[in-house]
């Protein structure tokens, strides 16, 4: 008996130092963000070489949204010229296409009810625009979702880090639907954290960053040698990022701000986030950058669900087989090891949440007190990766579309 209690004694003490040494590299990922926000100056819009852009939208029933995100984009700071707007209608059984059209883009619709998906549809239209379009001769591609709201300097921003030989950029990614309730300022502030914490010091460490679903930029030459959008995974955008990441590619970061809209309620988001937690990470590298991509994707959650499996195991263990002493001591080890681990995540997700709410606060467009509130139940949106995470490992996860709601001009955000 001694001997099970102190096995799960020195089983827990040391995924809590394996766990801590494995994340140590995020703290001074805090800081360096930390820092080059102090000595950050607003970005000055560069002058010196307009590229020639393609935005791609992938829409599905989506006339209630797109609109607004293709007026966004022709109210930009930058030669209209330049900007090109498509928009691939997939699967529609809306007026999406007429909306989008009369809007101003360039349409077309496609129907497959076999090859069902965001990263089919961006493949399709991108063999479009080099069956059709490849006389205009475009530097890069926009990818954005239909409910995105852009910033008005956004594509100019973006343009200057590209010029910087980023041939992928990732952006700011903000959100329409902050106060909404606990589950999109759960998404939000997350996203925020990814921004600012996670991508800002990657750039300045000279690692690469990673696309987040939407709101990034990709050079056109980076679509040829990659054979258009060829990734098909639950997670597409993960998918494509540790490609590249492999490829020795080096993805940029700007603070180019755009909006984007958060699933509302918990059966959206269980849906989605179990998508994403069956995403597959595969393949192989040995550079820091690999390494950085593979614990952003995969362990944290899994570890601590291991953690949590091994001490049940043992709990249960002792109410079913030792004797009422050692079901006691059993119980209060195992018992006493799930809470000091669900306390210890619980505390520093709400660290990084309040770290990211108290420096990105003037850009959360909400009450104060609904700032404060989210802050402490961020964390509690974190932990619920767990059981999605366990579900994911044995439920087969399709792909489905989430309605949007929130039909806001950028004017509205500002």
């Amino acid at each position: 008996m001694d001997n099970a209690v102190t096995f799960i004694t020195y089983l827990n003490t040391f995924m809590l130092i394996f766990f801590t040494v494995l994340y140590s590299y995020k703290i001074i990922y805090i800081l360096v963000a930390i820092r080059a926000k102090r000595r950050h100056r607003p970005e000055a819009v560069s002058v010196s070489h307009f590229n020639k852009y393609a935005v791609i939208i992938a829409a599905r029933n989506e006339a209630l949204v797109i609109g607004q995100l293709i007026e966004s984009i022709k109210n930009q700071k930058y030669p209209a010229e330049n900007i090109d707007i498509f928009v691939i209608a997939d699967n529609c059984t809306d007026n999406t296409a007429e909306v989008a059209e009369k809007a101003g883009a360039i349409v077309r619709e496609r129907f497959n009810d076999k090859k069902v998906g965001k990263g089919y549809a961006l493949d399709h239209m991108l063999g479009i625009i080099e069956d059709e379009y490849s006389d205009r001769q475009y530097d890069g591609f926009f990818i954005f979702d239909a409910d995105n709201l852009l910033e008005e300097n956004y594509v100019a921003k973006m343009n200057d880090t590209f010029n910087r030989d980023y041939r992928i950029v990732t952006s700011y990614r903000n959100s329409k639907n902050f106060d909404t309730n606990w589950i999109s300022s759960g998404y939000s502030i997350w996203f925020l954290h990814e921004a600012e914490y996670v991508n800002r010091p990657r750039m300045q460490l000279n690692n690469s960053g990673a696309i987040s679903g939407t709101g990034f930029l990709v050079g056109a030459d980076v679509f040829r040698e990659n054979g258009g959008w060829v990734h098909h995974l639950l997670t597409e955008d993960i998918e494509f990022t540790v490609s590249q990441v492999l490829r020795g590619e080096k993805i940029g970061y700007s603070d180019a701000m755009f909006y984007d809209e958060q699933p509302v309620t918990f059966n959206q988001s269980w849906r989605q986030r179990m998508r994403w937690a069956k995403g597959i990470f595969s393949g192989k590298g040995n550079s820091f950058s690999c390494f950085d991509m593979a614990m952003t994707i995969m362990p944290a959650l899994l570890l601590t669900f291991f953690s949590v499996a091994i001490n049940g195991f043992f709990f249960l263990a002792g109410l079913l087989i030792w004797d009422l002493d050692g079901n006691k001591a059993i119980i209060l080890a195992t018992s006493t090891a799930f809470l000091g681990t669900i306390s210890w995540i619980y505390l520093m997700l709400f660290i990084i949440g309040a770290i990211t709410m108290m420096s990105e606060r003037s850009k959360v467009h909400c009450a104060g007190w609904k700032k404060v509130a989210y802050t402490f139940t961020f964390p509690l949106f974190m932990l619920t990766y767990i059981p999605i995470a366990l579900t994911a490992l044995f439920k087969d996860v399709e792909w489905q579309p989430i309605a949007h709601t929130e039909a806001k001009s950028i004017e509205e955000m500002q």
